[in-house]
């Protein structure tokens, strides 16, 4: 929900003012994207502008042609209500200097400047042509921040430190470089996540120093940091040609509705947090059946759950890792707990590592592919 100081923001910075020609609107139904053209159906492009959803406006970091959707989704304009909701949670007063990390249209960065004033606002974008575009954006509407084309990891040290810092990509490490760049007391509001799943997180960090810790306010879903996307995993280097015949086979008591939270519940989330190093490839549910594959970031290590309605979920399990083993462990520790959700749990970022937390910092653990041992 917009809240009643960002209203005028809001209505001075418009998104359609932003958006190029082609966009590519997330369709709730259908669970996938769509292409509008501006100059094809401009009251179908309105129509999305005007939408609480995410519009896609560019794929595979500028290589995609043609008007479907390409592979992977790499600049967009987020939903209103998920960027309402970032805003909020910066708590940004006017005079106070902000790190926009991720320009991407501009529209973020000029409702950043409209709030905090001219010369406040520095934003930082890895992709030249979407930098250009989004500059003659801002500029025609008389906005003006510094626009600085870079890795957004490494932040803009020229005009540090700043009070806020506000990430508009999917993180799974904070980058020191931010931290270094914001001032003691001052906040980074980023979406976070693992290599789990696609779930991410706003994680809401007070900085101190060298270290940055807070909440996470909401969860969310976020397009990859380029810098930090993985390679898509091949089942084929684990998997071996005979499947599942040569592993470990066993059952479990866990349905797939206690298993499956929704595209948004927080049990994906939550794993990733209590199972390091491990990525979930879920299938489509062909009739009664729907596998769930576990794939190790570590090793070879590789397992299989085949949930089926009214039958017991038969697992497959192979390699170093238990994966299933870890998961279902780590689905106990959640349900044992109360079944939290996503806001009752934190993150921490020192200079030895990133420490997720139920509840209070002090109950922390490790988290990152490097953390399991």
């Amino acid at each position: 929900m917009l809240q009643p100081d960002w209203a005028k923001t809001f209505h001075a910075v418009d998104r359609a003012a932003f958006l190029p020609d082609d966009v590519w609107p997330w369709d709730m139904v259908r669970k996938g994207s769509y292409h509008v053209s501006r100059s094809a159906d401009s009251p179908a492009w309105f129509a999305a502008a005007d939408s609480d959803v995410p519009l896609v406006t560019q794929w595979d970091d500028g290589r995609h042609t043609g008007p479907g959707p390409g592979r992977v989704a790499t600049s967009s304009s987020s939903a209103p209500s998920v960027a309402y909701g970032l805003l909020a949670d910066l708590d940004l007063d006017g005079g106070m200097s902000v790190l926009d990390v991720g320009t991407g249209t501009g529209e973020t960065a000029g409702a950043l400047e409209h709030r905090a004033g001219p010369g406040r606002v520095t934003t930082l974008e890895v992709d030249p042509v979407v930098s250009r575009q989004a500059e003659r954006c801002l500029h025609a509407l008389g906005l003006t921040p510094r626009i600085v084309v870079g890795d957004g990891g490494a932040g803009y040290l020229p005009e540090s430190p700043y009070h806020r810092v506000l990430v508009t990509f999917g993180l799974h490490d904070i980058p020191p470089a931010l931290i270094q760049q914001t001032c003691r007391g001052g906040l980074i509001i980023a979406p976070w996540g693992t290599h789990y799943s696609r779930a991410n997180a706003v994680a809401r960090l007070r900085v101190d120093g060298a270290f940055a810790s807070g909440p996470f306010t909401r969860a969310v879903e976020f397009m990859e940091s380029r810098s930090q996307r993985r390679p898509a995993l091949d089942p084929r280097d684990y998997v071996p040609p005979e499947g599942v015949a040569g592993a470990s086979a066993s059952t479990t008591a866990i349905t797939e509705r206690e298993f499956g939270s929704g595209r948004y519940g927080p049990l994906p989330f939550i794993l990733g947090l209590r199972v390091p190093g491990c990525v979930q490839a879920a299938a489509d549910k062909d009739g009664t059946s729907r596998p769930i594959w576990l794939y190790s970031l570590t090793d070879q290590s590789w397992a299989c759950a085949q949930f089926r309605d009214g039958k017991p979920t038969r697992v497959w399990q192979s390699g170093p890792r238990h994966l299933w083993d870890e998961v279902e462990s780590a689905y106990h520790w959640w349900v044992d707990r109360g079944c939290p959700e996503v806001e009752r749990f934190g993150l921490t970022v020192s200079p030895s590592g990133q420490y997720a937390w139920l509840d209070d910092p002090g109950n922390a653990w490790r988290v990152g592919v490097g953390s399991y041992g």
